[in-house]
């Protein structure tokens, strides 16, 4: 049985279409949704979390009607893009209420709460508000809410987003772990390499449409076909350059402000090497990675020609 499935679904907010007549099925384990910004991912994914109503078709979870179905929603755990916390609130106190909305009692609500914290490595700091949180620490306490009450399926939008990639790498490993144990996972995305470390199984989407669906190995060529663009925040840019520029698969590294931009031919390498980097520690702190999505915009519109 599927874990998700769309039935010739659309959603239109006016005359702008966020989904465009997609019916899709999606096995159990882990399945990356990916497509560059503004495909429709947010809005499959809120779809598929009861949050929106399809203004046509049907879409089902775990064999259920989603839209205003209750029960449906007590098996889905949903980390969102955006940010929507009570910034006074530690996060403890913020994954434990959640967890009491859910219906449970005040001891397993601290205790389950506790649990997650340690699981995405935010024991250290669960006491502290999450106002003084960093980009990175805020994305791991979404985590920690979305998995907290053990959920069948998991629905994670961009949840590495603003992570350095010591974290970054742990928080795929945990992902991955989650799959194993057998829980399913939807995880977006606009990059490809985040994606490619979690699973193999993929969704591209593409203006709203499904553009394609399978592995992900596939389309791997047509993405290195183009130079994968990364920027870094980092504490000593200079000195992470240096130790970058000399590696072959760098097409070109530029200085900014804040850090670097770094294009490479080969991003598993470069991600493997960055960090190690980063947790070494020699070249500096390495604070933040992000990807824009232009080269893979470049392979979604070959695709579509």
């Amino acid at each position: 049985m599927s874990v998700i499935a769309f039935d010739h679904v659309s959603k239109w907010y006016g005359q702008i279409s966020g989904v465009n007549d997609v019916s899709v099925a999606i096995p159990r384990g882990i399945t990356g949704l990916l497509g560059p910004n503004g495909a429709g991912k947010s809005t499959f994914m809120k779809l598929v979390t009861g949050q929106l109503r399809p203004s046509q078709g049907r879409v089902t979870v775990l064999g259920e009607t989603v839209w205003n179905h209750p029960s449906a929603y007590e098996q889905i755990g949903f980390c969102p893009e955006q940010d929507a916390f009570y910034e006074r609130m530690t996060a403890l106190d913020w994954v434990s209420g959640l967890l009491r909305v859910h219906g449970y009692e005040a001891t397993t609500a601290m205790e389950a709460a506790r649990d997650a914290l340690a699981a995405v490595e935010l024991s250290s700091v669960e006491g502290r508000r999450i106002a003084g949180f960093s980009k990175g620490m805020r994305q791991r306490v979404k985590l920690a809410q979305a998995m907290a009450h053990a959920p069948a399926l998991l629905v994670l939008d961009e949840p590495l987003t603003g992570m350095d990639p010591v974290v970054r790498a742990h928080t795929i490993r945990l992902i991955r772990q989650m799959g194993d144990t057998g829980r399913s996972v939807l995880v977006s995305s606009h990059v490809l390499h985040e994606v490619e470390a979690m699973t193999s199984s993929i969704v591209l989407l593409h203006q709203g449409r499904v553009l394609a669906e399978g592995d992900v190995h596939q389309i791997r060529a047509l993405i290195d076909a183009h130079p994968h663009t990364v920027r870094i925040v980092a504490e000593r840019p200079r000195l992470l350059a240096a130790a970058l520029v000399e590696a072959d698969d760098i097409h070109s590294v530029h200085v900014t402000t804040d850090g670097l931009q770094v294009q490479t031919t080969a991003p598993d390498q470069f991600y493997a090497r960055l960090t190690a980097l980063a947790a070494d520690g020699a070249v500096g702190a390495v604070r933040e990675i992000s990807s824009p999505d232009d080269n893979l915009q470049a392979v979604f519109s070959y695709l579509v020609k």
